[in-house]
């Protein structure tokens, strides 16, 4: 499978804009992915870190979860991967599988999707709980933007470390 990562908009609306820009940093995070095995995926960076590729796809829909369906729908759900609500536990991707990790993710990005679309506009605000505020759906969608941002940096050494690729 190849990974089509769509060009965000050099003039549009914003919340166009937004949600192509989202999409662009998930589709670079699954194009960091591509073409590497389980055991590639589950390599961990250096001690003493245990950061994966595979860990941060899990991160990633947990991080979807939380700000989407927990924040913006205000769904009571648990995390994925903790009972005790700690987002470090996805990174420990050890017994995971590239199946396992997408189709949590991939499930997780189509409730955000379906949220944000379903949204009146980017000023509708939830109560984010733990920075005890409300937070509006513009932020969110920013605040995802920064988060892809920021992992997909550290995707980009996770695999060049693998198999010397590098990219955007």
């Amino acid at each position: 499978m190849t990974v089509e990562r769509p060009s965000p908009p050099l003039a549009a609306g914003e919340r166009e804009t937004l949600r192509a820009c989202l999409d662009f940093h998930r589709a670079t995070l699954a194009w960091k992915c591509e073409g590497l095995t389980d055991e590639e995926l589950r390599r961990q960076s250096m001690p003493p870190s245990t950061l994966s590729l595979l860990g941060l796809v899990r991160h990633m829909a947990e991080v979807e979860r939380a700000w989407f369906r927990r924040t913006v729908n205000r769904e009571d759900i648990p995390l994925l991967w903790s009972e005790e609500g700690d987002y470090q536990e996805a990174y420990e991707a050890s017994g995971s599988t590239r199946a396992e990790a997408f189709e949590a993710w991939q499930a997780e990005v189509d409730h955000a999707r379906r949220i944000e679309r379903e949204a009146a506009s980017l000023d509708v605000t939830a109560h984010q709980a733990r920075w005890g505020e409300d937070v509006s759906l513009r932020l969110v969608m920013l605040h995802l933007i920064h988060e892809y941002a920021r992992h997909n940096g550290h995707a980009d050494l996770l695999r060049e470390g693998i198999d010397g690729t590098v990219g955007a």
